[in-house]
């Protein structure tokens, strides 16, 4: 729970404000606590609706015009749209941990309570950066935690002044003519938020008060074209076996890439889920953290609040800590399994207590935790071992190692008694003089250090000494203190320089501290958020990065709001896209099941009906897909192109898949394969294939851009008699 400061606006009339519900509700709430059966909660609700009905002041200011609004088909007024439904305010910040726990309590809202049946969640994004107030940052955000409700960014927080919110997040509860309910402060109230809804839809229906209109959606998800990454949050690398890992967060997923790009496991995706096994079959939630190690890959899985293990030589995925939802628990000690977790956001693997030589060769037996939920670095044992001034811990043991739990900015020598703000990024440095673990503690715009042998927590750089003051922000080059950061997430260790590299992701820069004499500065960014290449280091531009590593000579960048990774060569100066290769077939391309939405395609693409191809049970078609672009034009490398091959209606032609590649060279055709069922479905008896194109050309001397869009529709006949090879069709097309 994060407080609001720092922020100065105009107040509008005054209307009403929280304030107004204070004794009512806090009356309710110590009622309900001493309630003992659900009937008895309800009645007591309803009779605090009924003596909130008497009163004519409870009507808030309504949200003031001009507002960017996402996910509606235009802005949303409580005398127009919203008149008539129950109304949940999700006063939120898209950085704030906090704000994210509590969105699974809005979805599961979602799911119990339709717009028709009277309900309506409304977003109202109240930035605490800089970063936070620009439409398409949250426009992001909105993407990467799946928000499909109405949001609006309310960038100077005028009905957050107004109502006299304090703190995020915040849950305001508000009645068919636009009156104050109830308000819920912080996170943790699911049963809660539940029962006053619940209540408040069935008292106003009763009244008949409820209208069941629809208010008009347009998610801005559907407008998008699909990338083969998807707000990928961190990077990590093997330089010994020549590999990374890549957490793909928006599609769910790990990649396990070779030092060239080449694809070599994709684990999970492209849905949410919660499953080990096989790794054609385990799932994951938005994970973020990865580390790789020989054929191990550990990951934060972070929305499923686990630690998961990813054997790439068994090809199994294992639970290693967690038990898949949000835990409270600030001290720890249990086996991993047992062990409830917060939204681990970043791993690290390392020695506990002791620095690299004195290690004498020892493999490393824990896994660092930057425990973003509550505010803590936890460790999980891989061997038995024990913590700095600590006991002995079996292996499997997840417990504390620094953080009280509360979110400041408190360096302390004492590490229980030191306080973070969502750490969120994690790289240790064992060696001599360091011998510590450095943290990217977003929330105080701070990178600190834990020493390894007593827990010690120190700052390197950013913030303030006030340890309550979570404001202390900036772009500033500097010593200590003096250096100012902006909502850090990722800091990567260079052992042979000795040099700390930082992701300062509301300030798009990659920065660099030499911890020597605690000196920052830019190394690449411009500092305006984009997807610029070179042609040296600081004309390159970023958007959001989270996550980096160290290669050999390079560092490997997760840009994040750029769905791609980059590589900065250390040695050139120079900034290159890190492309990941998969062959062209619908076997090794990306495949997704049947719940992936295929892009909705405009009104101006041009359908193309092939002739009827006959085909058999089992046989292999290739579509051989020739482009050529308007003349005087190329392909656009910022905004990648792409190709779907789905079967809509027909869903067991592919299996109930749809696949998709990227588009990078239309100089020669593109082969793409896939094989027939061995059995038809003989319900339907002239199915299509479809393949759809997305292209994206610019002009060669620079100026505007277009997108192409082409739908290729090839109706199959089936015949029972069995045909050896495959067959060959050609979908071309010139724009």
């Amino acid at each position: 729970m994060t407080l609001l400061n720092g922020i100065v606006v105009g107040k509008m009339a005054s209307q009403c404000t929280l304030s107004a519900l204070f004794s009512s509700q806090s009356q309710l709430e110590y009622a309900l606590d001493d309630a003992t059966s659900q009937q008895e909660k309800e009645n007591l609700v309803y009779q605090y609706l009924r003596k909130l009905d008497d009163k004519e002041d409870l009507k808030i200011p309504d949200f003031e015009e001009g507002l960017e609004w996402l996910n509606t088909e235009g802005p949303l007024s409580f005398s127009r749209e919203l008149a008539g439904k129950v109304v949940v305010l999700d006063f939120f910040t898209y950085c704030c941990i906090n704000c994210m726990h509590i969105l699974p309590d809005l979805h599961q809202l979602e799911k119990r309570h339709s717009v028709k049946d009277g309900l309506i969640i409304v977003g109202v994004h109240s930035a605490k950066f800089p970063n936070e107030k620009v439409l398409q940052n949250v426009r992001g955000a909105v993407l990467r935690y799946n928000i499909t409700h109405p949001v609006v960014n309310d960038r100077d927080a005028r009905l957050w002044h107004e109502l006299e919110v304090a703190c995020w997040p915040t849950v305001v509860l508000l009645g068919p003519r636009g009156n104050l309910l109830f308000s819920l402060v912080g996170e943790g109230h699911r049963e809660r938020l539940a029962l006053f809804t619940s209540a408040a839809l069935q008292h106003y229906r009763d009244q008949g008060l409820l209208r069941d209109h629809l208010v008009g959606t347009k998610l801005y998800r559907d407008s998008l074209p699909s990338s083969f990454l998807s707000f990928p949050g961190k990077v990590a690398v093997d330089s010994s076996r020549k590999r990374l890992a890549i957490a793909d967060t928006g599609h769910h997923r790990v990649l396990v890439v070779s030092s060239t790009g080449k694809l070599l496991y994709s684990v999970g995706g492209p849905g949410s889920g919660r499953k080990d096994g096989k790794l054609q079959e385990a799932t994951f939630c938005s994970p973020q953290g990865v580390v790789i190690k020989g054929d191990i890959v550990f990951v934060a899985d972070t929305e499923n609040h686990l630690i998961r293990k990813i054997d790439l030589l068994e090809e199994q995925v294992s639970t290693l800590a967690g038990v898949g939802f949000q835990g409270i628990d600030k001290d720890g000690g249990a086996m991993g399994p047992q062990q409830p977790i917060s939204s681990p956001w970043d791993l690290a693997l390392g020695t506990s207590g002791k620095s690299k030589a004195q290690r004498g060769g020892k493999e490393d037996n824990v896994l660092w935790v930057a425990m973003a939920g509550t505010h803590q670095v936890w460790c999980l044992f891989l061997a038995d071992g024990k913590l700095p001034q600590g006991s002995n811990f079996q292996m499997g043991t997840c417990v504390r190692f620094a953080g009280s739990g509360n979110e400041e900015n408190r360096n302390n020598a004492y590490p229980h008694k030191a306080g973070f703000a969502q750490p969120s990024g994690l790289a240790p440095a064992p060696e001599e003089p360091w011998c510590c673990l450095y943290v990217a503690d977003s929330e105080s715009s701070t990178v600190r250090s834990v020493a390894l042998k007593d827990g010690a927590v120190k700052l390197l750089v950013g913030g303030e000494r006030d340890p309550m003051n979570l404001f202390a922000f900036g772009d500033v080059d500097g010593k200590g203190m003096d250096a100012k950061l902006q909502h850090p997430l990722g800091v990567a260790w260079a052992p042979d320089k000795s040099l700390l590299y930082v992701a300062d992701s509301y300030n798009h820069k990659i920065k660099v501290v030499d911890p020597k004499n605690k000196q920052c500065w830019v190394v690449a960014g411009t500092g305006e958020a984009g997807d610029v290449l070179g042609p040296g280091f600081t004309e390159s531009s970023f958007n959001e990065p989270g996550g980096l590593c160290v290669g050999e000579g390079v560092l490997f960048i997760a840009d994040t709001n750029n769905h791609q990774l980059k590589v900065l060569d250390l040695e050139t100066k120079t900034v290159s896209r890190f492309p990941i290769s998969v062959e062209d077939t619908v076997d090794s391309a990306t495949n997704f099941s049947c719940s992936f939405k295929v892009p909705k395609l405009p009104k101006s693409a041009l359908k193309v009906n092939m002739p009827l191809l006959t085909v058999s049970p089992g046989q292999t078609v290739n579509m051989k897909l020739v482009l050529s672009l308007p003349e005087g034009t190329k392909l656009t490398k910022e905004a990648p192109s792409f190709w779907i091959l789905s079967a809509e209606g027909n869903e067991w032609l592919l299996e109930s898949r749809v696949a998709t590649g990227n588009i990078q060279d239309l100089s020669q055709p593109l082969s793409i394969s896939t094989v027939l069922p061995a059995v038809p479905d003989v319900t339907d008896a002239s199915p299509e294939l479809t393949l759809s194109v997305w292209v994206y050309c610019c002009l060669t001397g620079g100026g505007s851009c277009m997108m192409k869009v082409a739908s290729f529709i090839q109706p199959l006949q089936i015949v029972t008699t069995l045909e050896n090879g495959p067959v060959t069709v050609t979908l071309a097309h010139a724009f």
